[in-house]
């Protein structure tokens, strides 16, 4: 077997033994409480990104692409990578039809960089829209 040969399956098989194990300790099992937000609304304040106001920005902004997250009421950030077993990201409908709800998941909690990301595994509690925002802040992206 040719050195460069030897070398690339030695790499790979470290990669292989040492790579799952750093996966399986940095996840976590956890439940979370909060409402499912608009990322880019929401951290970039380009406009108030929460409840009833934001409900169609929000929607269009996860159709678009646009990763949501659930912020819980301590104010921690989660960004939902899956919703149960559908691996659908982009215009995931699963997401637009709980989005701006308050709700209730169980998923696996995986930090890396200072970033929360979550891959839901059950979505335990659905309230719909509770935080009524609209009349104080009007629909947005209009305002009032």
């Amino acid at each position: 077997m040719p050195r460069f040969a030897r070398f690339t399956l030695a790499a790979l098989l470290v990669w292989l033994a040492v790579i799952p194990a750093a996966r399986s300790e940095s996840v976590e099992r956890i439940r979370v409480e909060g409402e499912l937000i608009d990322t880019w609304c929401y951290v970039t304040e380009i406009m108030y990104a929460r409840g009833s106001a934001h409900y169609q920005c929000a929607v269009w902004c996860a159709v678009g692409g646009i990763p949501v997250s659930i912020r819980a009421a301590d104010g921690t950030l989660y960004v939902v990578l899956r919703i149960e077993d559908d691996t659908q990201n982009v215009s995931n409908p699963a997401v637009v039809r709980i989005q701006s709800h308050q709700v209730t998941v169980d998923g696996d909690l995986i930090r890396r960089d200072g970033v929360n990301y979550l891959l839901v595994t059950q979505v335990a509690d659905d309230e719909g829209i509770v935080d009524l925002t609209h009349e104080k802040f009007g629909i947005q992206p209009w305002g009032m």
